[in-house]
């Protein structure tokens, strides 16, 4: 985290939030961003997109459309939502699509990428109808055996579903296909992409100068502190030079918008078991940080330590009834009382695009803090959230 990050997060009040729980996000770090983005596509000459699986937030779109070259869609919705609210291309892929999928998928984007030669024969006509100047790709598996930060995030974990092996690879089916894609990455180094394109160059270097485009997918963590920047550079750059003509993308959420939001939350309560002091406050993390629980991990909150670091810890957990919706144990230098505040630091991303209203918690409200100062609220959620998931 930069000093100029760490010093727009310490000087917001989280008081200034009229009610909690509440997703905030800062559009000078964003900015901070964007600007080691346009430094990797200015050296290297790839492009990078936004993956939208990651955030969605259309409010922040103007920033980040300003530096990157388009969005990465999942699917029909995030297809339509870059193609609508996002300047520049959209490249959608799904494990499998149904044909009314792949009809509104061929609409909006740009590259159609498969993830097995099955689906690109059963749609590219159909695809090719509704758009004929769609390029299609195809997702291929370099099967690298690096250890993910969690297996659950490893798309080349054994037994994947994840892209096409080099065993299930079919070179007489290629006709029509531009590009191919890999996504081998989850929070993970210059390191591991170098092993990651050194497999697929390995496995399937004699198609490579066959297609337009390659896309070295996700997980690249550029923004992270200590993320060796020159090296991924390095790669790209080489890559280009051994294969002239064939344009690179990328295509991190997390590096994006990596520490550019919180989660403001009040407690509610304070009760005693044994000799644990647990925090009840209006935020969950199964519904609104489920991240937390998936991985799992703890997340780090603003001015407070990890359990016994400071004079007095808490448990932190939610006001919901399942008993492990918590976010682990934390310090503060003076002892917590309901109606204080406190905020989870680096919740941009896989929070807001993954909420659920488990439990009938309400969803948190949507803030965006502009680079002048301006507080702008866009979102306030409610009851009209939790019956509209059930009802028209």
């Amino acid at each position: 985290m930069t000093e100029q990050t760490k010093k727009t997060l310490k000087q917001f009040d989280l008081y200034s939030i009229e009610r909690t729980p509440a997703y905030v996000v800062f559009e000078d770090i964003l900015k901070e961003n964007m600007r080691i983005m346009q430094r990797v596509m200015d050296e290297s000459g790839c492009h990078i997109l936004l993956a939208l699986k990651c955030f969605s937030m259309v409010r922040a779109f103007p920033v980040l459309s300003k530096t990157l070259k388009g969005v990465c869609a999942s699917g029909p919705f995030e297809a339509r939502l870059g193609r609508e609210n996002f300047e520049g291309m959209v490249s959608t892929y799904s494990p499998a699509f149904s044909e009314g999928d792949i009809r509104e998928c061929a609409e909006n984007s740009d590259h159609l990428v498969f993830n097995s030669f099955n689906q690109y024969k059963f749609f590219k006509d159909i695809a090719k109808q509704v758009n004929p100047n769609i390029k299609f790709g195809l997702r291929i598996n370099p099967e690298i055996t690096e250890k993910a930060a969690c297996d659950m995030y490893n798309p080349c974990r054994s037994g994947s579903r994840m892209g096409v092996t080099i065993d299930e690879f079919k070179p007489d089916e290629l006709d029509g296909i531009e590009g191919l894609q890999f996504h081998a990455l989850c929070q993970m180094g210059a390191d591991v992409l170098e092993k990651a394109v050194d497999a697929f160059e390995d496995r399937f270097g004699e198609y490579i100068d066959q297609m337009t485009w390659v896309n070295f997918g996700g997980g690249h963590w550029i923004t992270q502190d200590g993320y060796d920047i020159e090296k991924l550079i390095f790669i790209i750059k080489e890559f280009r030079k051994r294969h002239p003509g064939v344009e690179v993308y990328i295509e991190p959420g997390e590096a994006n918008v990596l520490n550019a939001g919180i989660v403001v939350s009040s407690v509610l309560d304070i009760v005693k078991n044994g000799s644990t002091k647990n925090v009840i406050i209006d935020t969950s993390a199964t519904c609104h940080m489920p991240d937390i629980i998936e991985m799992p991990y703890i997340p780090d909150i603003i001015r407070a330590g990890k359990g016994g670091e400071k004079k007095y810890t808490y448990q932190l957990g939610s006001a919901t009834c399942l008993s492990g919706d918590v976010m682990g144990e934390h310090s503060f230098d003076n002892p917590l009382s309901i109606g204080d505040r406190v905020a989870f630091l680096d919740m941009a991303l896989y929070t807001m695009v993954k909420t659920t209203t488990f439990n009938g918690m309400k969803l948190p409200d949507i803030h965006y803090v502009t680079s002048e100062g301006t507080i702008d609220c866009v979102k306030k959620s409610g009851y009209h959230d939790f019956i509209k998931r059930l009802e028209d």
